[in-house]
This record gives structure tokens, sequence and C-alpha cells, in this order.
């Protein structure tokens, strides 16, 4: 059981930590009379008390308080019970004092009463000066580190918005590049787009973790960022190209090797490979004669993608053909220059009404979240 505090003069309480809240916690009814009368009169405003230690908990998730007045000796349960109780309560990185009040001055009560959650030790023979100095301490400590907390938060707000910013801007330079590979034979830069957009559903499909479907959806549009090099003569040519002019125009995978290669970014490593091996063909008949599973997933995928759209969209060189010609001439292409995974995939993909309704127009939409 506590024990009565006698004889406590008072001294005046600065303004700044007036509107602390305060909980007394004391089985003895004039221990907290005591407190309660000290602490008002020095000008705290908001002072809770209790004699039943089985309302503590219910009472600080009511008035959350900055500062505990905590005894001891109590039935039902004592101040270490209280302690125990209130850690898992207690947010992770929150200081909360706890004024540990009671007659007992052995070491072992104060070790126990510090390692259980205790900030500070005090007996119940003490003067006013000694108690509202701790109090004191303790509150500007607490408001010292909720200062700091919120001035952490404000900061990682501020880098949480600068990345978001960064982030923003590299996909829009992205966003431009793949522009700039569509400047002359596609205005709107929508091939590029939707290229990107059409590979990562094909990655989805082949279950790819979705941070690597984001980056090849961003990667993806950069595939014909050699074309840049490509003179019009060549890129624009209406009628079938020569056998030098085709030299020609194949490297464009090359130059976009020479434009991304180097790079330390993920990102930029995906658009250099893509760049590299989108115009392999799987049974090794492409630009580089790379067959079958030499040729990364990530060429094998924006090359469905790639052709898919080339064919289905006008060109200088070609007319527009059907979504459903366009399929034909996949499924026909299955095992020799595409992929046969890749392609079952884009038939399954292409035909499930469910994801977007309209299969006509699946692959001119946005795939649905990656996250």
């Amino acid at each position: 059981m506590g024990e009565a505090i006698v004889g406590i003069p008072l001294m005046p309480q600065e303004g700044r930590l007036r509107n602390a809240h305060i909980l007394i916690v004391d089985d003895e009814p004039a221990n907290v009379r005591l407190f309660e009368l000290l602490l008002e009169e020095v000008g705290y405003r908001n002072v809770r008390s209790t004699t039943d230690s089985t309302n503590v908990l219910s009472l600080y998730l009511e008035c959350q308080p900055d500062l505990i007045l905590l005894d001891l000796a109590m039935p039902h349960l004592d101040g270490f019970a209280i302690m125990k109780q209130l850690q898992a309560c207690i947010p992770k990185g929150t200081y909360l004092p706890i004024l540990v009040l009671t007659g007992d001055a052995s070491a072992e009560v104060k070790q126990r009463a510090l390692t259980v959650g205790a900030k500070d030790f005090l007996l119940k023979s003490f003067d006013q000066t000694e108690v509202l100095l701790r109090i004191k301490n303790l509150l500007e400590t607490r408001f010292l580190h909720r200062q700091l907390q919120d001035q952490n938060q404000s900061l990682e707000e501020k880098v949480r918005d600068r990345t978001r910013e960064l982030s923003e801007a590299q996909h829009e330079i992205l966003f431009r590049l793949g522009l700039t590979s569509e400047c002359r034979d596609d205005h709107t830069g929508e091939h590029t787009q939707r290229v990107g957009r059409t590979s990562a559903f094909l990655a989805q499909a082949l279950s790819w973790p979705a941070p690597q479907v984001e980056l090849l959806r961003l990667a993806a549009p950069l595939h014909d960022l050699g074309k840049v090099g490509i003179p019009d003569r060549i890129l624009l040519k209406p009628g079938k190209l020569t056998a030098e002019e085709f030299e020609e125009m194949k490297s464009h995978t090359t130059l976009g090797v020479k434009l991304f290669g180097g790079s330390r970014f993920p990102i930029l490593q995906l658009a250099e490979e893509i760049a590299l091996t989108h115009h392999e063909h799987w049974d090794g008949s492409g630009y580089a004669g790379l067959k079958g599973d030499e040729i990364p997933l990530s060429g094998r995928i924006v090359t469905v993608a790639d052709v898919f759209d080339a064919l289905t969209h006008e060109r200088p060189y070609k007319k527009a053909w059907s979504v459903d010609r366009a399929v034909d001439e996949i499924k026909r292409q299955r095992g020799r220059q595409f992929d046969p995974l890749v392609v079952d995939v884009f038939i399954d993909v292409l035909s499930r009404e469910d994801l977007l309704g309209n299969q006509k127009e699946l692959f001119a939409c946005a795939p649905p979240p990656l996250s």
C-alpha cells in the first residue's frame, strides 16, 4: 500500500508546460489529492488521477498523458505490472516519462523500476522543489523529443517529396527519349508507349515481380532509340529496303547499345538489353543470330509487343492490319520468330475479356496497377 505525503510547499510553474497532460496513479486518496493540489496550484491544467490501478490502461489510452506519476506498492496491479502493461501500448520511438513514487529506497527496487520503463525514481519523503523540478525536467525532455520527432517527420516528408519528384522527372525523361525514337515516323509517340504497356502485361502474366514489370514498362519504349541514327531515306522509305539499306537499318540495335551501354542504373541496363535483342528470332534467324534461351526474356517479350503493334498500326511502308490478322501472323511465327511461351501468354492475355472488357482495345490501355 502507498504512504501519505505530508507538508509540500508550492512554487510557480512555467506557463509553456501548463498544457501538459499528467496522470497520477496511487492507491492512497490522500497522496493523489496532495499531488492534484500541488500541480493545479502551480498551473498544470490537465491533471487526471486514479486510485484503482486496473483503470490505468484505459486512462492512458483516453488521455495520452505526457507524464505518469506512478506509485509502486498497490493492490491488484502494482507499478511494475502497470509499466509492463503500458509497454505494449506506447508507440515505438515514443518517449513517455514515468516518475516512480515509492517508500522503498532499496537498490533492487530502483533497478527493477528503471528496467521496466521508469525514467526517474523518487522517494515519497521529498520536498516540493525536488518533485516539481523533476516533473519539469521530464516534461521538457518529453517535449524536446516530440519536437525532434516532428522535425524528423517533416524532413522525411521532404525527402519523400523530393524522391517522388526525381522519380517523376526520370520517368518523363525516359518517356521523351521514347518519343525521340518515333518522332519521324510516329509523331504521337504512341507506338513506344503501347509497346511498354503491352510488354508490362506480358511480364505480369509471366509472373515477373512487380518492380521488374515496372522497369520493363519504362524501358521497353526505348527499344528503338537507336533509330535516331538512321537516315530518313531509309527510315521513311515507303517501299522495300535494299540489302544495303536493310543492313544500315539493322544498325539501330547497336546504336541503341552505344546510347545505353555502361550505365549503372538497372532501367538503362534493361533498355540496353532490349535495344540489342528485340530483333532476335527464336529460331536464330534474327539480327545477331541469337537463338532460343540465348535471347534474354525481356527481348523476347518486347519482340512480340513490338511486332503486334507495328502490324496493327499504319507505317510509311504499310497499311494497318486488323487485330485478328495480326494475331494469326504471330501464331504462325510461334517457334520461328517468337518464343512459343511468350506467344501463348500473349494469346491468353489478349483473349481474357475480364481484364478490360474489350479485347480489341486491350493493348491500347494502361496495364492494371503493378503494386
